[in-house]
């Protein structure tokens, strides 16, 4: 039978979810498992009393740790993602890497002892939404002109009962920041329409958030044949995210929250029943395929770095 030895490195709340998902996805698949749990502190976040039915064993000292895994998964702050790629690497054959991938494009990934077989997956969750699924395999997107991109939001909303001035998204120097904590939208673009050939980019600190991070990233995008408007908001009081699609026609709305794709001008509607953690279990199951041989890597680190570039410099 196939087994799996599994460290999570970080324990918020994208960690947790993993985990949950790990172990539906192995379990629907009669493949068992080990999880460990890597945390920097004995004092952060107390720990869901289902997850700790799940974790093996909790590692504190990274340094005396001789367990070599199969997969290890990159869930703590972004700006450690590239020292802990670089420390934790050689104890495992495969990664897979929360997004953004880096906070930083000034790094080079020859400086990371990657394993040529290895397998470093970069997570990007919106692909495997219903609605971005059906525009990529239902529909000719070499008909769209123009793509209107919109992720807006009130970010003291998005994490309840935490004071969102000492999150990461507050803070420029962990990675915060709308260019990059919404990456997903720049993703999601370019696995529709591949990379840009040239990107504008305005942003900065507009409202009274307490943050020092940029709280609107205005982009636009030049293709061959058509072009791309992005925008994203840390300040948005009634969330919106969607893309739109300008065609000869018809204009086409995929609501990201409603999970629906609507068709203006001929009325037509579809609706999918889809909940965030639907999407975020499909990607997981893609993941184990690729882990497995049966899909290619979509989002290695080089194609996440890409993205990143586009989404925190306007170049790549």
């Amino acid at each position: 039978m196939k087994h799996y030895n599994i460290a999570v490195i970080g324990l918020g709340s994208i960690g947790c979810r993993h985990i949950f998902n790990i172990k539906r996805v192995l379990e629907e698949r009669n493949i068992t498992y080990s999880i460990d749990l890597f945390r920097s502190s004995r004092t952060g976040k107390e720990m869901d009393e289902e997850i700790e039915k799940i974790i093996n064993k909790i590692y504190y000292d990274y340094e005396n740790v001789q367990n070599y895994y199969d997969i290890i998964y990159v869930t703590n702050p972004t700006h450690l993602h590239f020292d802990t790629i670089k420390r934790f690497s050689s104890k495992t054959k495969h990664m897979f890497i929360e997004k953004p991938v880096f906070d930083r494009t000034d790094l080079s990934l020859d400086d990371l002892p990657l394993k040529e077989e290895g397998i470093y997956y970069v997570a990007c969750p919106l692909r495997y939404t219903n609605v971005i699924e059906y525009l990529k395999n239902e529909y000719d997107l070499k008909k769209v002109y123009c793509a209107r991109v919109i992720c807006s939001s009130y970010l003291p909303a998005w994490r309840p009962h935490v004071d969102y001035r000492v999150t990461y998204s507050a803070i420029k120097e962990q990675g915060g920041g709308v260019s990059i904590d919404l990456i997903h939208e720049w993703d999601y673009i370019n696995y529709l329409f591949g990379l840009p050939e040239q990107v504008l980019n305005i942003r900065g600190k507009y409202s009274n958030l307490e943050i020092n991070s940029d709280d609107l990233s205005i982009y636009i995008g030049k293709y061959q044949k058509m072009a791309v408007e992005v925008h994203l908001d840390y300040f948005g009081r009634e969330p919106i995210r969607e893309i739109q699609l300008f065609t000869e026609e018809e204009t086409i709305v995929g609501d990201l929250l409603k999970s629906e794709v609507r068709f203006l001008s001929s009325g037509r509607k579809l609706s999918f029943n889809e909940t965030r953690n639907d999407y975020q279990l499909k990607e997981m199951a893609h993941f184990f395929n690729v882990i497995e041989g049966k899909k290619e890597n979509d989002n290695d680190l080089r194609m996440a770095l890409q993205t990143l570039k586009i989404a925190k410099d306007g170049t790549f």
